[in-house]
């Protein structure tokens, strides 16, 4: 399967944090299934650590590179397609990069891993 890491999943994961449950790490650990970071997730983990409200071990550009890759997870750059797939969306959530996140899998197929319950509204598919 094919499977979209939410922020806070791509956060958690890599701090080893116990919100992750086992069936989450399971799907993230097997070699079978694609995992992919968007280009949104790093957005994100940029703008609110310049804001003082993520504190990260290392510099986001290299935090989240070296993090995407110690979990064996592809970029998704943010394409045209996924970002006018948001006038499609309704306003079930008031977050900008949540909503991307649900054009995203919704465009290219991808399931989301978030424990956000506002996100499984959509029709995306949700796991968690």
């Amino acid at each position: 399967m094919k499977f979209l890491l939410d922020t806070c999943t791509f956060l958690w994961l890599a701090a080893d944090a116990d919100e992750v449950p086992s069936r989450v790490r399971d799907l993230c650990a097997d070699e079978t299934n694609e995992l992919y970071l968007s280009a949104v997730s790093a957005w994100e983990i940029a703008v609110k650590h310049r804001l003082g409200r993520l504190p990260l071990p290392a510099p986001p550009a290299r935090f989240v590179l070296e993090e995407r890759e110690a979990l064996g997870s592809l970029a998704l750059p943010l394409d045209e397609e996924s970002a006018l797939h948001l006038l499609r969306l309704p306003l079930l959530h008031r977050d900008p990069f949540d909503r991307m996140l649900v054009c995203q899998a919704l465009v290219h197929g991808l399931a989301i891993l978030t424990p956000d319950t506002l996100v499984a509204q959509y029709p995306a598919r949700v796991v968690w």
